[in-house]
C-alpha cells in the first residue's frame, strides 16, 4: 500500500505515528542542513521535512534530486509542531519514486505561470493538478450527487434513454447525423420525448442524467456541442407553477449542498457561494420586455430575449432585489416547442418558462401538451412530419395524465454557480465546433 492518509486525514490523533502518503511532488527546497518537500495529492499539499540528523544518508541526499511532478510515496512520523506552515509535518523513513516526471512539463501547475485556456484544455491532467481546477470538479461532483439525492427524497425514480434516435426532438437543423447500419440517425439533443412516454407508463416521476449533443455552430463562453443535462417530468399537474417549484428547490437544494460540504473547494477558488432566498423571483416575458425597454433595449414581443438582454435582466435583478435566480414564464407560444401547452384561452402564450442565474438562462422547462388531438396539431404547425412521431404520440392516445418539466444544463449550473468566465473551465474534456480531443 503507497497510501495510507490523504494529506486531509493527518489529524493531531496521528502525532507521533507512522503514515504513507503518496501524491506528485509540488516543490522541493534544499537549506542545506534540512530538506523540504511538499507532496501534492486531491484533498491538498503535505510538507515533509527531512533533517540531516534524522534521515539516512541516502534518504537526505535523494530529496533534491527530486523534480516537479515526479509521483512518490513518503512512509514517515507525524510531527506536529507550529513552526509547519500548515501545523504539521512528516519526518520520512523511506521515499520511493513511482514515477518520473518528463521535463519540461508543458505547462506550470503550481499556476505561478499563466497558461492559456486552449494549452490547460490540451493538458487536463496536469491542469487538475492546479487546487483550483481541480476544487471545480470536486464541486461539480457534489452537483450530481445532491441532484440525485434530491429526485430520489421527491419520489422520482431515474431512467435512462436512448442517445440514438430516428426522429428530432424539436425539430431543425441542431443535429448530428449518423449512420444506424441501413437507416439514417441522429446523436438525441433532449430525452424529452422519451420521457414524456414515461407519463403514460405508471412511472410519473422521472429524472434522466445524461449527455446531450447539438451541433450548433458557435464560438460563445456558455456554449458546448457536447453537455450534460439534468432532466426532470412529473405526472398529474395543475400547471407549470408545480414544475417551477420543484425546480426552485432543487437549484437551492444543490447549493445548499455545495455550501455545506465542499467549504475547502470554495475556499481554493476564493468563492462564497450564496445561499439563494426561495421562492425565486418570477416575471412573466412581457414584463421583462417592459423592463428591458425602460433599460433602453427594446425587443419586439415574440421574440426571443437575446443574450445582452439576458445580460441586462440578470444586472438589473440582483441590483433592484439583489437575487441571482429568477424565472421569466408564459413565453409566446410561437418560440417554444411542440410539445408545451398554450393556455386555452390565450393560445398566442405557452405554460412555459425558463430559469435564468446571473443573466444566463440554465433550465427550460414548462407544462406539456398531454392532449392528443391538440398535440398532433401543434407538432402539424410547427412545419413537423407528424408521421414521424408515430411512436411518441401514440403513448398519449392510451391515457397520458397532465405532465410537465424541465431540462437543466449542468454545465451551465455550475458556471454560473461558481460565477466562472467560460463554460469550457466546468467540463474535463469540452467538445466544440474546434475541439474533438484530447
Amino acid at each position: 500500500m503507497y497510501r495510507t492518509h490523504y494529506s486531509s486525514q493527518i489529524t493531531e490523533e496521528l502525532n507521533g505515528k507512522k503514515v504513507r502518503i503518496a501524491g506528485w511532488v509540488h516543490e522541493v527546497k534544499d537549506l542545506g542542513g534540512i530538506k523540504f518537500l511538499w507532496i501534492r495529492d486531491r484533498e491538498g499539499i503535505t510538507q515533509v521535512a527531512a533533517p540531516k540528523k534524522k534521515v539516512s544518508e541516502e534518504l537526505f541526499k535523494l530529496i533534491p534530486k527530486l523534480n516537479s511532478e515526479d509521483v512518490v510515496s513518503v512512509e514517515g512520523v507525524v510531527n506536529f509542531t507550529p513552526k509547519a506552515k500548515l501545523g504539521f509535518e512528516i519526518i520520512p523513513e523511506k521515499i520511493e519514486i513511482l514515477s518520473k516526471a518528463g521535463t519540461p512539463l508543458p505547462l506550470d501547475p503550481t499556476g505561478k505561470i499563466k497558461a492559456e485556456l486552449d494549452t490547460r484544455l490540451d493538458n487536463r491532467f496536469i491542469d487538475l493538478r492546479r487546487p483550483e481546477v481541480m476544487a471545480i470538479f470536486k464541486i461539480r461532483s457534489s452537483v450530481f450527487r445532491a441532484v440525485r439525492d434530491f429526485f430520489y427524497k421527491e419520489g422520482f425514480v431515474e431512467i435512462h434513454t436512448p442517445k440514438i434516435i430516428a426522429t428530432a426532438t424539436e425539430g431543425g437543423t441542431e443535429l448530428f447525423p449518423m449512420k444506424y447500419f441501413e437507416k439514417d440517425a441522429f446523436l438525441a439533443q433532449s430525452p424529452q420525448l422519451y420521457k414524456q412516454i414515461m407519463m403514460a407508463s405508471g412511472l410519473d416521476r422521472v429524472f434522466e442524467i445524461a449527455p446531450i449533443f447539438r451541433a450548433e455552430e458557435h464560438n460563445t463562453t456558455r456554449h458546448l456541442n457536447e453537455a450534460w443535462s439534468i432532466d426532470g417530468e412529473m405526472a398529474f399537474i395543475e400547471n407549470e407553477d408545480e414544475v417551477m417549484q420543484l425546480l426552485e428547490r432543487l437549484v437551492a437544494y444543490v447549493i445548499g449542498y455545495v455550501r455545506e460540504h465542499n467549504e475547502r473547494e470554495l475556499r481554493a477558488l476564493d468563492f462564497e457561494l450564496e445561499e439563494p432566498k426561495l421562492p425565486f423571483r418570477r416575471i412573466t416575458y412581457t414584463e421583462a420586455l417592459e423592463i428591458l425597454r425602460e433599460l433602453g433595449k427594446d425587443i419586439p414581443w415574440g421574440e426571443d430575449i437575446d443574450t445582452e438582454g439576458e445580460k441586462l435582466l440578470g444586472r438589473y435583478i440582483k441590483e433592484a432585489y439583489d437575487e441571482d435566480l429568477y424565472f421569466i414564464y408564459q413565453y409566446p407560444s410561437s418560440a417554444k416547442p411542440f410539445y408545451i401547452m398554450k393556455y386555452d384561452n390565450k393560445p398566442e402564450i405557452s405554460r412555459s418558462f425558463d430559469l435564468e442565474y446571473r443573466g444566463i438562462e440554465i433550465t427550460s422547462g414548462g407544462q406539456r401538451e398531454h392532449r392528443y388531438d391538440k398535440l398532433k396539431a401543434q407538432i402539424a404547425e410547427k412545419g413537423l412530419n407528424v408521421e414521424s412521431f408515430d411512436f411518441y404520440l401514440k403513448a398519449f392516445r392510451y391515457g397520458m395524465p397532465p405532465h410537465g418539466g424541465f431540462g437543466l444544463g449542468a454545465e451551465r449550473l455550475v458556471k454560473q454557480m461558481l460565477d466562472l468566465g467560460n463554460i469550457r473551465e466546468v467540463i474535463l474534456f469540452p467538445r466544440d465546433r474546434k475541439r474533438l480531443e484530447p
